[in-house]
């Protein structure tokens, strides 16, 4: 079962790692896709800086050993980043893949972070 575990930790964790680098980029770069995205959802575009270091950031802290407490502010900046998106979507009424891609990325952090390996997590006291 520890393998089956590991494996479905790798393939949340590859697809969450490439999701984030790829919308990272997009945003660093300005892509005329993210732009407009965020501009539709009403949020200024100066933000896209923001998110594309910060999920750029994160990716690197996920897939990198050690750094378990960072690791555990990455998963959370994540799932309120995909949430927030998600949210954000559903209040302007949008369906399809502009409310796929954050649900997917969502669930992909949530495996990611449920799975993740032993030598990955804070170590907690006995009780």
């Amino acid at each position: 079962m520890e393998k089956k575990k590991l494996i479905v930790y790798w393939i949340a964790t590859a697809l969450l790692s490439v999701g984030m680098l790829g919308s990272g980029i997009g945003q660093l770069i300005r892509t005329k896709e993210m732009v407009d995205i965020l501009s539709h959802l009403g949020y200024p575009v100066y933000l896209m800086t923001i998110l594309g270091i910060w999920k750029i950031l994160g990716v690197i802290v996920i897939l990198m050993p050690g750094f378990k407490l960072v690791k555990e502010w990455a998963y959370a900046g994540f799932f309120f980043t995909m949430t927030g998106a998600l949210i954000s979507h559903l209040i302007m009424g949008d369906t399809g893949k502009a409310v796929a891609g954050p649900l997917m990325q969502t669930i992909f952090v949530i495996l990611s972070w449920y799975f993740r390996p032993v030598n990955r997590k804070i170590d907690t006291p006995n009780k």
